[in-house]
């Protein structure tokens, strides 16, 4: 795969200016964390290169400057909201967090319960943190916020709030997820160090959408279909046109906002360190692109998939079908159709010619490779082996599992499991592939070639089951459907 971004020159921008800010505040910032911070899977399909977790990694290379405070808002835990990806909620997640951060040696100041207003779920949550010994801090509802500024900055205001004691320069303040009070804390804080006569200040370490790329930029327009569900915009930041005669991207919320963010930080500060919504971020995305071609190319493709995934989830659920209008709108501004990938048309063909459900893979070299569903394995599983068997030059027609290894899971599965369905998932396949390495050395070539397909580009002619699409993903393959289901039912798993 052609790469497009230099993560070791990212790390090494994004350090550097972030050291800057810290400076330009007199040695304390307060740092808004959005985004994945782990494992942005998405930032790494727009930009070739750039790795899942290279913004941790940007981390530890300012770890002795660095504490965490994780924000949690109250009435998600007493409400058990869920993180969508991880399947857990919210409270769990915080603890998850701070393991994260705590195993490669980062230091976790607190947990604040943001919203705090005596929910019954939030205060078992600070009691079961207490006995973990973890410090937990409280923040109120601030009644006229966010537009009444005079009494949001003031002792009846961010002033009932806890002050979270903090000890290091640089202060990341970061959630499981969205509206989780993030901006709020940070606010609350610099109210507080200002109290107290230290000189503090406030960034966002930003990513999408990328300030320096043109509007239209197809990385740009990616971010547009990435949030299609929370309606962001990507325009011009109005702001910084007039204050420094440039032309930046945004996204709207944060312009729209502004102007109140701007007042807040003048009554804290006394004036205020940004003109701009862009002046508050801290994102060196875009010095860090080193093929632009590559980049995209490949947030086009990425555009395509967010638009079948919104498909596939419109057909399961009945619900968002004004999201993949919209998609179709972001399409056109790209200038893509659901055709972009060869994947598509040959796995359509391949159904045609054999009138069953079929799979395509793109793979490394510009090869496109097939599976299609037969007796004993789905089409998932069948595009897997063959692609594994293509990719490690293994022949199309050698049989690397043998008949007599498959039938008795496919008998377990129906006989003692009592599935409908015998034939193989692809986890299941790849279990009875590892057992046959063990004895066989082609079988032990071809398991070995998994690695080399992360990053590949499938595509199913109908919706293919949650066991085979996790474990596509769990590979690093891109997985698109098309929106119908291989069977005429109302109960699809």
């Amino acid at each position: 795969m052609h790469q497009g971004f230099d993560n070791e020159k990212y790390i090494a921008l994004q350090a550097d200016n972030i050291k800057k800010r810290i400076a330009q505040f007199g040695g304390k910032l307060y740092l808004e964390f959005g985004g994945k911070l782990f494992d942005d899977y998405h930032a790494s399909r727009v930009l070739p290169g750039f790795e899942p977790d290279v913004k941790f990694r940007m981390l530890q290379s300012l770890t002795d400057e660095v504490e965490i405070v994780i924000a949690v808002n109250a009435n998600h835990i007493e409400k058990a909201k869920m993180r969508g990806d991880l399947g857990i909620t919210y409270d769990e997640d915080v603890l998850r967090l701070i393991d994260v951060f705590r195993s490669h040696g980062m230091l976790v100041g607190s947990v604040v319960l943001t919203q705090y207003a005596g929910q019954p779920a939030a205060d078992a949550y600070r009691h079961r943190l207490a006995q973990l010994g973890v410090i937990c801090y409280l923040h109120y509802p601030i009644a006229g916020y966010p537009h009444d500024i005079e009494h949001i900055v003031s002792a009846e205001g961010y002033g009932k709030n806890d002050y979270v004691e903090t000890s290091r320069p640089l202060v990341v303040v970061t959630a499981p997820g969205p509206g989780s009070g993030k901006l709020a804390t940070c606010l609350s804080q610099l109210y507080h160090e200002h109290q107290r006569g230290i000189d503090a200040g406030y960034a966002k370490y930003e990513t999408f959408p990328v300030w320096n790329l043109p509007l239209n930029h197809s990385v740009n327009i990616a971010y547009e279909a990435a949030t299609v569900d929370l309606d962001d915009a990507n325009i011009i930041d109005p702001f910084h046109l007039e204050a420094h005669g440039e032309t930046t991207v945004n996204y709207n919320r944060d312009v729209e906002a502004f102007p109140v963010l701007k007042a807040m930080m003048e009554r804290i500060m006394g004036e205020s360190p940004y003109q701009s919504p862009t002046d508050m971020g801290v994102n060196m995305v875009g010095y860090a692109i080193v093929d632009d071609d590559v980049c995209r190319d490949a947030a086009r493709m990425e555009i395509v998939r967010r638009f079948f995934d919104a498909a596939v989830r419109f057909k399961r659920t009945g619900a968002g079908e004004e999201q993949v209008e919209r998609l179709r709108s972001i399409m056109n501004k790209a200038g893509v159709t659901p055709d972009l990938s060869p994947a598509r048309k040959v796995a359509l063909a391949k159904e045609s010619d054999t009138g069953a459900p079929a799979g395509a893979m793109v793979l490394p070299d510009g090869r496109v490779v097939t599976g299609k569903t037969g007796e004993l394995l789905g089409a998932a599983s069948a595009l897997l082996m063959n692609a594994l068997k293509a990719i490690t030059g293994v022949d199309d027609d050698v049989l690397v599992i043998d008949d007599a290894a498959i039938e008795p899971i496919c008998r377990l599965k129906t006989e003692h499991l009592h599935s409908t369905n015998r034939r193989l998932h692809s986890d299941e396949t790849l279990i009875a592939l590892s057992i046959t390495s063990a004895t066989s050395t082609v079988g032990a070539q071809v398991i070995a070639g998994l690695e080399q397909l992360r990053g590949c580009d499938a595509f199913f002619s109908v919706i293919i089951s949650a066991a085979d699409e996790a474990l596509y993903r769990k590979l690093g393959i891109n997985v698109c459907c098309e929106p119908k289901y291989e069977r005429v039912s109302l109960y699809h798993k």
